[in-house]
């Protein structure tokens, strides 16, 4: 920055870099007779005069920050590397088409080996692409492990089988470290081997026939999507789901699941018996030769493209109030809860059971080709949401009142266009 100097004898005035040291006199150039101070001069001479440009002899200090070299200019930051933004809309709706025609097919192959239970398979379909986990309940010898083994051949993923019983283990299912000899070092080390929840779609068969310590054991892998073990974490591959089949609790050998399991599943579905003509077809068929092979219709990579897509889909303010108000009725001594909901629930849905809403009505509606969330899609997917958040109490249960009745009076009491 610069500062203007003037000769107290001549008036002449002067720009300098700075000013002069204390203790130092600055001639002047001009007459030879007055020093250059920072004073202006009231009316002299040449006090009007052009400004000229003057360096004052330098002490030391100044001397030697004139010689370095001039500061070099601040470089400005790199800019903000741009965040991605959502494939244009022409993008989003060829792949609702794609991923409606690759659904209908996937649906296809899996009825190659599954006969009915139509409403079964779209509600697991939608429970993969919402990114949830499943549980499955029915008694035994409806085909729900032949179920998600068809669909895991379908989507073309890896898959693994766990059946579980009261023996076992917690390692057993997420894996165990052994000692191993280095061949190299001839030093001996941990080493861990994986379990069978490092696949794609872990099928967790009749999980409720295991202690509750082994079936707290998928909590982690199911919120986190990751196995923890001898101080190291290991992330699963993408993408990842947990089909669990159940057996009804008042069956011989059965272990009621924690809620806070039970609240980690997207979907609880009730498989049940088939119907007759379908049971008359799956007796033709089970019992003859002719079987036909599912093919793969998708890989990995197109479930975790089909799952951003899910999450794209917009939702109004009138759907997120009413999956909102759906839940919020739920609860007990609340003013909005209705008054059988005061005199049934003992446990009510937390928020996880929004998200849960939400989630699966999107996949609902990406799936049948429609580019936007309705709140019928809401209400259509109420049930297998809300059935295991929901817990009666025994005045209910003693009047047969089940949680899925207690959904029911719930879609009806609580409007969709409130």
């Amino acid at each position: 920055m610069s500062v203007l100097l003037w000769c107290n004898a001549c008036g002449k005035k002067f720009k300098a870099k700075r000013e002069p040291s204390p203790g130092k006199e600055i001639p002047c150039k001009t007459c030879g007779e007055g020093i250059l101070t920072t004073e202006e001069p009231g009316s002299l001479p040449n006090s009007d005069a052009a400004t000229e440009s003057f360096s004052p002899p330098l002490d030391n200090d100044m001397a030697a920050e004139a010689s370095a070299p001039p500061p070099q200019e601040e470089a400005a930051p790199p800019p903000a590397p741009k965040r991605e933004s959502a494939p244009a809309s022409g993008d989003d709706q060829a792949m609702v088409q794609r991923i409606g025609e690759s659904y209908q097919a996937l649906k296809h192959e899996i009825h190659k080996k599954i006969i009915g239970q139509h409403e079964v398979v779209d509600n697991v379909l939608a429970c993969i692409f919402a990114s949830g986990h499943c549980l499955l309940i029915g008694v035994p010898g409806l085909a729900k492990t032949l179920l998600v083994n068809s669909i895991a051949e379908g989507l073309g993923v890896t898959f693994k089988r766990i059946q579980f019983t009261p023996d076992l283990m917690p390692s057993d299912i997420t894996g165990t470290e052994i000692i191993q000899d280095d061949p190299e070092t001839g030093r001996r080390e941990y080493k861990f081997l994986p379990g069978p929840v490092f696949s794609n779609i872990l099928l967790a068969d009749e999980i409720n026939r295991t202690p509750p310590k082994t079936q707290a054991s998928l909590l982690e892998a199911m919120q986190e999507k990751q196995v923890s073990a001898g101080g190291k974490t290991y992330k699963l591959d993408k993408p990842f789901f947990v089909m669990a089949t159940q057996n009804p609790l008042d069956q011989e050998g059965t272990y009621p699941l924690p809620e806070a399991q039970m609240d980690r599943f997207l979907f609880n579905i009730f498989v049940d018996f088939p119907e007759y003509d379908d049971e008359v077809e799956i007796a033709r068929m089970v019992t003859s030769s002719v079987s036909e092979d599912i093919v793969s219709v998708m890989t990995g990579q197109d479930i975790c493209d089909y799952q951003e897509l899910i999450k794209r889909a917009p939702v109004s303010d009138h759907v997120l109030h009413y999956a909102v108000n759906l839940v919020r009725a739920t609860r007990k001594g609340r003013p909005e809860a209705p008054d059988f909901i005061n005199d049934y629930v003992n446990i009510s849905a937390g928020p996880r059971a929004c998200l849960a809403l939400i989630s699966a009505a999107k996949a609902r509606a990406i799936l049948n080709g429609r580019y936007h969330v309705s709140t019928e899609d809401v209400a259509a997917i109420a049930n297998p949401v809300l059935r295991h958040r929901l817990s009666p109490n025994f005045g209910a249960l003693a009047e047969g009142i089940t949680s899925d009745i207690l959904v029911e009076k719930l879609l009806e009491a609580i409007p969709q266009n409130g």
